[in-house]
């Protein structure tokens, strides 16, 4: 088992029985095909995000912020969890994870079995009409018939993912909660994030001036790396996150034994 992978079971196992978080980013779903929104591959190469998915740009014009929504919620329905994605909940099963913050939108953790889930930016599995406050599951919508797709109740276009865009609030309930789990946990594991997109970003400061170990999982160095996180393990979630679950099963035996 690699050092570090093994330095993280420990961690987690000492860290005990729910007092672990983890935070997700766009690289926890790379594995499934989901490419991240930075970078080369991303999502914005084709689409600035600053006009496709901005709440003003969708309420002028919203048949122009659907020519991005459908390839994305298509990327999305068609998507499965990987095993980093299993990993996670594998932990929370065994009684080393508290909760999920995800920036993601794309709900590959609830698919995976992971219950306790806070998602940051909202998701896009279902559809919510500015005009009239109907909702749609996508699978309603998906196949899209026409862009944008029309309100059945209204007759409104303005059928937007119950998810945040640019220029929009996070949730307070969902912010809040994210606030209370960084403060009070023992050890956050950042997974896939980029960590440049606040104030998600911010959770793992928060952990750390709380007294919390910070273990990062990441292809790359972020702006974690240097400062905030105790150490990074360099490889994608899933690669790492079965190799550390087996770890943790392999120690939580042997304190029981």
């Amino acid at each position: 088992m690699d050092d570090n992978i093994k330095r993280a079971a420990e961690d987690i196992v000492e860290a005990g029985n729910k007092k672990v978080v983890a935070l997700t980013g766009a690289g926890m779903s790379v594995d499934s095909g989901i490419p991240p929104f930075r970078g080369k591959g991303g999502l914005w190469e084709e689409f600035d995000p600053e006009v496709y998915a901005h709440i003003v740009t969708f309420k002028q014009d919203p048949a122009k912020s659907w020519k991005m929504l459908k390839d994305l919620i298509g990327l999305i329905t068609r998507a499965e969890p990987n095993a980093g994605h299993f990993g996670l909940a594998e932990l929370e099963k065994i009684g080393f994870l508290s909760c999920i913050i995800t920036q993601n939108i794309d709900g590959l953790h609830q698919r995976a079995g992971s219950r306790e889930v806070i998602e940051f930016h909202g998701n896009n599995r279902w559809l919510v009409c500015l005009d009239c406050e109907k909702r749609y599951e996508v699978s309603e919508v998906f196949p899209l018939k026409e862009v944008p797709p029309i309100c059945d109740k209204c007759g409104g276009n303005k059928l937007k993912p119950d998810a945040v865009f640019f220029g929009e609030m996070i949730p307070p309930e969902n912010l809040s909660r994210s606030n209370r789990e960084a403060v009070n946990c023992k050890l956050m594991l950042a997974v896939g994030t980029s960590a440049v997109v606040y104030p998600a970003a911010g959770m793992p400061e928060i952990a750390k001036r709380n007294g919390a170990k910070i273990i990062e999982i990441n292809p790359e160095k972020t702006p974690l790396t240097s400062s905030i996180s105790d150490y990074i393990i360099e490889g994608s979630a899933g690669e790492i996150m079965p190799e550390i679950v087996k770890g943790v099963r392999q120690l939580s035996k042997q304190k029981i034994n």
